[in-house]
């Protein structure tokens, strides 16, 4: 792991204190920032989020695709925990901690709100930081490529009518045109940019393609990190008035990624999977494309909404969380293998 990416919770934390410090002080100029939009799309969070996503696109091989039939149930597990299981149990957690349990500690105009971004949360399966995991836990890296290149695929079609699903048995009314030029900007047009950056740097040679990625590695993370500090910039006033806000948010996430993890570890190893493919599953249907999930939750809910909140309150226990997740499975092999 980079610097950036072990330490992310720290740096996500350093944001959450300077955004709130830059829109305590400077407010009439984030205002200025916020009033560009076209089309609901701020602009310079849009910029940032391309900047945040396309180099992870430009990783995947589409053409590991042809890999899925050696891996048959253990991509079945991952995909019935991430598009089955993963946004409907968040949605019924959602439903359980925000709008009864803890509503009467949370702002009641922001329940919707907050509910929309744990569904966004859960609804996008995470793409980049998997390979990570999956490389702490020596889990097969031709499956979690495979993984990754389906999901992302099936991204393309169900992220949209999914969310929508789940917003409307939620009650919460869902903007179609906007939810649908989210996808197509933040999920379709970055697929497509990145697929043709990694067309053009594969044909340079390997050793091209290899130096631009360690080069452009850092965009993400860092663009991630600038989106956040706006973002608190518009949240700060809200999370001053309410500091117990993120740690109520947290509690669904948190649930949710251990659930999912303990599951599809639990079903690889009732199909007879290797240890080596049920970690990158297990880890796959817990963590979640939170660089989507915030992007989609400002452009549907704006900067200052409980779903852009929720969504990054994702990006904040993400680290903790799964590295807890890989110390599990690591510990756990012999007891995962006895059976076998």
């Amino acid at each position: 792991m980079t610097i950036f990416e072990r330490y992310l919770t720290l740096w996500v934390v350093l944001c959450i204190a300077l955004g709130i410090a830059i829109g305590q002080v400077f407010p009439s100029a984030m205002q200025a920032v916020g009033a560009m939009e076209v089309a609901n799309v701020n602009l310079p969070v849009g910029l940032l989020i391309w900047i945040m996503i396309i180099p992870m696109l430009v990783k995947i091989d589409f053409g590991a695709l042809r890999e899925i039939r050696q891996h048959v149930r253990g991509i079945g597990v991952t995909l019935f925990v991430n598009w089955l299981v993963k946004p409907f149990s968040m949605a019924f957690l959602g439903w359980l901690f925000i709008r009864h349990w803890f509503a009467p500690l949370l702002p009641a105009e922001q329940i919707d709100s907050y509910i929309a971004g744990l569904i966004l949360l859960a609804a996008a399966p995470c793409t980049a930081m998997v390979f990570v995991w999956s490389r702490l836990t020596q889990g097969d890296p031709l499956f979690t490529l495979s993984q990754v290149a389906i999901n992302d695929t099936i991204m393309i079609f169900a992220f949209a009518p999914l969310v929508g699903l789940l917003l409307g048995i939620s009650a919460i009314t869902v903007p179609w045109d906007t939810l649908l030029t989210s996808v197509v900007l933040y999920v379709v047009i970055p697929v497509i940019l990145a697929q043709a950056w990694r067309r053009f740097l594969l044909a340079k040679g390997q050793a091209t393609f290899e130096a631009a990625i360690q080069r452009v590695g850092p965009w993400s993370i860092t663009a991630l990190l600038a989106t956040l500090i706006l973002l608190f910039a518009f949240q700060g006033e809200a999370l001053l008035e309410q500091p117990l806000v993120i740690a109520l948010l947290a509690v669904p996430i948190l649930i949710q990624v251990l659930f999912n993890s303990a599951l599809a570890y639990w079903l690889n190893r009732q199909l007879g999977e290797k240890h080596a493919i049920a970690c990158p599953s297990a880890l796959i249907g817990a963590s979640n494309f939170f660089e989507l999930a915030v992007a989609a939750a400002i452009s549907l809910f704006g900067f200052q909404s409980g779903a852009a909140l929720a969504t990054v309150v994702g990006v904040l226990i993400e680290v903790p969380v799964m590295l807890l997740v890989v110390r599990v499975v690591n510990r756990s092999r012999d007891w995962y293998e006895k059976k076998y």
